[in-house]
């Protein structure tokens, strides 16, 4: 079983940046690959970022591809989402996810462990 806690998320304002953190325990982190989902008000849950075991893939969405960065520092069992330029819209609560599968997964079925979320709140 893998326990996933995120933090760091907030209210800012529109152009600012937020870091958020997803500390892993149960297992490992170097044997999961990784990503951050976001789900805003009347929306369906949609992936952001993942990462993969080694940190050498990462793939984003386009909604976010050059102003959040995924990282993980496996010494720490964490996993990090730099976010810059924040816009209103990116407002939503964001999940921590890890997937017992390689390579860098997309889809939401394909990740086996999920944390609580943390509210990322973003006012124009």
């Amino acid at each position: 079983q893998v326990q996933l806690v995120e933090s760091g998320g907030g209210m800012v304002q529109a152009g600012d940046s937020l870091r958020l953190s997803c500390a892993a325990s149960g297992r490992t982190v170097s044997s999961l690959a990784m990503g951050w989902f976001r789900q805003a008000p009347g929306k369906e849950r949609e992936f952001v970022a993942t990462i993969s075991r080694s940190a050498d893939s990462s793939s984003y969405a386009d909604s976010v591809r050059g102003r959040f960065t995924i990282s993980r520092d496996n010494a720490k069992n964490t996993v990090y989402l730099r976010m810059n330029s924040l816009k209103a819209e990116d407002t939503a609560v964001y999940y921590c996810a890890a997937a017992l599968g390689p390579g860098t997964p997309v889809g939401r079925d394909e990740y086996d462990y999920w944390g609580q979320g943390t509210q990322v709140t973003v006012s124009s």
